[in-house]
């Protein structure tokens, strides 16, 4: 290492780069990445597109052997959420995805830091993980952490406190190694929370492709209808430019449920093959663009696919402002211990 001051990190489920991100942000050029891995193949066209490595981005963590990644200081892991998700089947360490068990994917990241031993592991995941199975998947992670020698401080963040108008909770864990461990860490105070959507609205008027059809909308008012009637919540819901959005995630009620209305493009003739016409209200998804800056993602953050992999990949993504807080009192606690 160049300097005493350098901090090497691993990006483990990567995604498109948003922990990263995050953290290159707080720690300036005090970090460099030396690992990324990311099984998504459309992920990693992001992630490259934004962020430029000397190596390539591995694939199935399952499939690498812990002793040919880099030595690495900090450890950055959104482990895949899906088998913990409120919105899943909450299946836990059961949840059996394509032969791999999305829910045991943690043991990896588990695996690969017994063997480095940084000094930080860095995790992301849904709050509904704090109350999985009465709690003990949870104290599953948390003790498998504990065992490996780090002292773990965990609290639950609401994205909508840092400086961009989404309301989304997620839990974070960080785990720094015994001999490093501050007795305590102290999580950030929310940085701002006066962000509205009418803050990350597009500038021009956006294409007529995001405006909803009269026969889609029928069927979002018909499906919230029967959904009402059985006492439930679910359905699209249209917010309003002075208040924020709901958590943006991968499936279809990501979008529905954050509808706008926004009247300023005029040409409303169809450019993609749709039932009906569009409709006549204003009624539109968010574009991948605004959903981007929900996230804290800037303005030349290249999206460079088409906009159903987008939306996933946004909706499955980090909250970069969140990530950049936290990351700067992490930095705070490791510079104390080098000088």
């Amino acid at each position: 290492m160049k300097n005493k001051t350098k901090y090497r990190s691993i990006d483990l489920f990567a995604g498109i780069g948003g922990i990263r991100l995050g953290f290159d942000r707080a720690f300036k050029d005090e970090i460099e990445t030396v690992f990324v891995s990311e099984w998504d193949e459309k992920a990693q066209e992001t992630y490259r597109a934004n962020f430029h490595d000397y190596f390539d981005i591995a694939g199935d963590i399952t499939k690498i052997d812990e002793k040919s990644i880099p030595g690495f200081d900090i450890c950055l892991a959104g482990f895949p959420c899906q088998a913990f998700s409120m919105a899943g089947r909450k299946q836990g360490f059961d949840d059996d995805y394509k032969g791999t068990c999305r829910g045991t994917l943690f043991l990896d990241v588990a695996r690969i830091c017994d063997y480095h031993k940084p000094k930080v592991i860095f995790c992301e995941n849904v709050k509904g993980l704090t109350i999985h199975d009465r709690g003990r998947t949870y104290k599953i992670i948390r003790k498998t952490f504990e065992d490996l020698g780090y002292k773990v401080f965990d609290k639950i963040l609401n994205s909508k406190d840092y400086g961009v108008p989404q309301n989304r909770e997620r839990i974070y864990l960080i785990a720094f190694r015994n001999d490093i461990a501050p007795n305590e860490f102290v999580f950030p105070e929310p940085t701002d929370t006066s962000k509205i959507l009418w803050d990350i609205r597009e500038k021009d008027p956006v294409p007529a492709k995001y405006y909803l059809s009269t026969t889609y909308m029928d069927t979002l008012v018909a499906h919230k209808k029967r959904h009402e009637a059985k006492g439930n919540g679910f359905g699209f819901e249209i917010r309003d430019w002075s208040d924020v959005a709901g958590a943006i995630v991968c499936g279809g009620m990501g979008r529905e449920r954050n509808l706008v209305v926004d009247n300023r493009q005029k040409n409303l003739v169809p450019t993609t093959h749709i039932k009906g016409e569009i409709n006549p209200y204003g009624i539109r998804k968010m574009t991948p663009r605004e959903w981007a800056r929900l996230q804290g993602y800037p303005d030349d953050f290249i999206l460079p696919l088409a906009d159903t992999h987008l939306y996933k990949q946004l909706g499955n993504s980090v909250t970069v402002n969140v990530i950049e807080a936290i990351a700067e009192r992490i930095y705070k606690e490791l510079e104390k211990e080098t000088h």
